[in-house]
């Protein structure tokens, strides 16, 4: 029963979930619009300031049947959201073709870093040093939020803003647990060179989800 299972998870017929939760959206194009989240269990871009590292080892999350994550986001929402952990990292195919069956808006939340499977209507491309975006996002991509942790962000946000299409909507985001000092540095940036746009946190801001 535990090789059928791998086999499912292999070929995306069944994901390790790690929660899922009807919420506002609190970041990015889309912030402030309702929206069901679905997290799944796996990453190993390691970025040390995770807010989710809880998502990082696949084995601590169920197996569980893509029929019933979609079911799920159905009753609660017209658009789902997948994030993670890294949810490229598995075959997205699968679970994305179930939501467009039930005429869901399907965004994914990724950092690029495997290929790109599954059929969305918008994706929010969040790229980090330890590993880039495979090539072929960059193309399709709908926004780009980098997160500012550092100074030295300010350059590697430039570096990949070039290899964006030219209708991706530029974002830099502070880091959470840097806001204050990140924040004015931030500000700065954006008012000397427009193109880019100010993300912040509100869900964190708002105590929700």
């Amino acid at each position: 029963m535990q090789e059928e299972i791998k086999n499912l998870v292999a070929k995306g017929e069944m994901l390790p979930l790690m929660e899922e939760f009807y919420t506002i959206q609190g970041e990015g194009f889309h912030k402030g619009t309702a929206a069901y989240f679905v997290r799944i269990g796996g990453c190993d871009v390691g970025c040390h300031w995770c807010d989710v590292k809880e998502s990082w080892n696949a084995d601590l999350h169920p197996p569980t049947k893509i029929e019933a994550i979609a079911e799920s986001a159905k009753r609660s929402s017209n658009t789902v959201v997948v994030t993670g952990g890294e949810p490229l990292t598995w075959n997205m195919n699968p679970l994305t073709s179930l939501f467009k069956e039930k005429r869901m808006q399907v965004h994914i939340e990724t950092s690029g870093a495997y290929n790109l499977t599954g059929f969305w209507d918008w994706i929010c491309l969040s790229p980090k040093k330890i590993k880039l975006p495979k090539e072929e996002i960059y193309k399709v991509a709908d926004e780009l939020k980098m997160i500012i942790n550092s100074k030295s962000d300010f350059k590697f946000a430039e570096e990949q803003a070039v290899k964006v299409n030219k209708d991706c909507i530029l974002y830099l985001q502070p880091e959470w647990s840097k806001r204050d000092k990140m924040i004015p540095l931030l500000v700065d940036y954006v008012m000397k060179n427009p193109k880019w746009k100010v993300s912040l946190q509100t869900h964190k801001y708002l105590n929700i989800p």
